[in-house]
């Protein structure tokens, strides 16, 4: 049975759109990690550390878009790496506070230009109101209940 009568074209469903998008973005983020042999979830993560300041884990897990579990043995690395510091809450034993360190950062501030460089380049291309724009349905297509 065919079912295009009953759903809409690969081009035009939002699932499918959003990764396609996703990739277009990604592809020249993944060269500038693959130079520096650093993983995605390694570099939100410390995006996200850099942004936030010390925090608990399920905070970064929610704001890097990472399982818990894989979070974990991300942060594992990353510690041995020098990246990142765990440490147990005093007030909450069973809550794990998370740091970036200076070499994290400083992986941040060397890949800085080549990530404003991507950055710019997609707004060069669709113009910061449509960018804006854009973030703005995406922060609101986040909100919806399905």
């Amino acid at each position: 049975m065919n079912t295009q009568s009953h759903t809409k074209s690969t081009s035009r469903s939002l699932p499918i759109a959003l990764l396609r998008a996703r990739e277009t973005i990604m592809a020249p983020i993944r060269d500038m990690l693959q130079d520096i042999q650093i993983s995605e979830q390694k570099w939100r993560v410390l995006r996200v550390l850099d942004e936030l300041g010390e925090v608990e884990q399920s905070a970064i897990a929610k704001e890097a878009c990472l399982l818990l579990p894989s979070l974990t043995r991300i942060l594992r690395s990353m510690e041995a790496d020098g990246q990142v510091t765990r440490r147990q809450d005093s007030q909450d034993k069973r809550r794990t506070m998370v740091m970036i360190t200076d070499a994290g950062r400083q992986i941040l501030k060397d890949n800085l230009q080549a990530s404003l460089a991507i950055s710019n380049s997609i707004e060069a291309q669709m113009g910061r109101e449509k960018l804006d724009e854009l973030l703005d349905l995406l922060e609101e297509l986040q909100a919806v209940k399905v």
